[in-house]
């Protein structure tokens, strides 16, 4: 039978699907967790986007100069040697499925809010491996799909939301927000940059346009813009939105609740619309967890196909396709799925998110490394590439270090078992460029 190629993302359908990718349980379940820091949270938000469009800046320029699949991956084997490229791989594939496990989760958590028998563990592990298993359908039927997935559940999905965001301010009161203002107790030099790992959740998946870059066309033209303005749209969406919130709902009760939105939508618009609005915050998680599990299985293919990953990885069907690659990550979702059915679910979904930020935040450091080292000394728009590298790179650095210790000290764990498992593969057939440096 010919070959068929899926048709791939233009420069609307890959902005939503970066932005889709970001706005996801975060949106949803993000005011919550504020609620315990209060109001001031608005700068935490303005740092957060700040960041992350100079870190979009960077792969926007990377894919430019380096248009490669694979994302921080390739760009950190091909000026860092081979370990750190198998490195980043690793951590940054952790976290990807990791995180989307958590996405997979948050679907199920507000599924409960409308069938209250889905909360036994068990049951509620079940219902989760559903969802997976939808998307992971989705993903092998085309790309093309799970990006018009993407692209209708941010429609329906967000109306809601971005109603309470536009009528919201009708009921904004002011008193209520300066009550809340700060509630952690914290000084805010304090409580702003160790809430950053919690809102820089929101903007992870910045970087999925150049990790899937094999679905973009025109990735020289399209992926930068895809990048800079996915961020751009979910920042907006999140500020407004967000902190809209923290001058209707008191920081106690946002903290208290599982679906902050659906307690102003039901003081707003009634009863209903709270029902409406859980509906719709399911179906935009579900177009979300179908974009990473997209960009999870590319991750895999790019290191499978220098020989970084088990082979299994990079098998294509006649479309082209990871076939395999995604059922593999079906399968290991599900078992993360159960694996973390517990009465302790909350605590375990926040430990999931922070380690997927972290690890997230590594790959960017590499990225920003990479960008210094693919421009040399004369090039044009060198130097604003050096400076811009330079202020991502320290950014992510400054946001792991203001995380919790444990954390960093379980995360540092698990990136160590990268070493014991790397001569397994660094005999293997390689095809990266090695643009800088030694083999290692």
């Amino acid at each position: 039978m010919p070959q068929t190629t899926p048709r791939k993302l233009g420069p609307v359908l890959a902005t939503m699907f970066v932005t889709g990718n970001m706005v996801g349980s975060g949106l949803f379940l993000l005011p919550a967790t504020l609620g315990a820091l209060g109001g001031i949270s608005v700068f935490t938000w303005i740092l957060a986007t700040t960041g992350a469009l100079v870190i979009a800046g960077v792969f926007a320029r990377l894919g430019v100069i380096a248009p490669w699949a694979g994302g921080p991956y390739a760009y950190a084997r091909a000026t860092l040697g081979r370990y750190v490229g198998f490195q980043t791989n690793y951590i940054y594939w952790i976290s990807c499925w990791v995180g989307n496990v958590g996405i997979a989760l948050a679907v199920t958590g507000y599924l409960t809010e409308l069938v209250p028998a889905l909360k036994p563990p068990l049951i509620s592990a079940a219902a989760t491996s559903a969802v997976i298993w939808i998307m992971v359908g989705a993903n092998i039927v085309g790309p093309r799909i799970v990006g018009t997935i993407e692209a209708m559940a941010m429609v329906v999905g967000l109306a809601p939301i971005l109603a309470i965001g536009i009528f919201g301010w009708f009921y904004f009161d002011p008193a209520v927000f300066e009550a809340s203002w700060n509630v952690s107790g914290q000084p805010a030099y304090l409580a702003v940059p160790r809430s950053l790992i919690l809102v820089f959740w929101a903007f992870t998946g910045l970087e999925s346009a150049a990790v899937a870059v094999e679905v973009v066309e025109n990735p020289k033209r399209n992926l930068p813009i895809a990048a800079l303005a996915g961020v751009a749209l979910a920042a907006v969406i999140y500020v407004v939105s967000c902190t809209v919130l923290m001058g209707i709902v008191p920081a106690k009760a946002l903290a208290e609740s599982s679906a902050p939105f659906a307690i102003v939508a039901r003081e707003i618009f009634g009863p209903g619309a709270a029902t409406v609005l859980i509906f719709t915050t399911i179906l935009k998680a579900s177009g979300t967890h179908g974009g990473w599990t997209l960009v999870s299985a590319a991750t895999a293919k790019a290191a499978a196909e220098d020989g970084a990953f088990p082979g299994l990885f990079a098998k294509v069907d006649r479309r082209g396709i990871p076939v395999r690659s995604l059922i593999a990550h079906g399968v290991l979702m599900t078992i993360a799925a159960f694996a973390t059915a517990s009465p302790t679910i909350g605590q375990q979904f926040g430990k999931l998110i922070d380690m997927a930020v972290v690890y997230s935040l590594i790959s960017y450091l590499y990225s920003s490394i990479a960008l210094i080292r693919l421009r040399k000394a004369g090039e044009p728009g060198a130097v604003r590439d050096w400076a811009l590298a330079g202020i991502a790179g320290v950014f992510s650095v400054w946001v792991i270090a203001a995380s919790d210790r444990q954390l960093l000290l379980i995360a540092f764990a698990l990136a160590v078992t990268s070493v014991p498992l790397y001569p397994f593969y660094k005999g293997r057939a390689d095809t990266t460029p090695v643009v800088v440096g030694q083999e290692a």
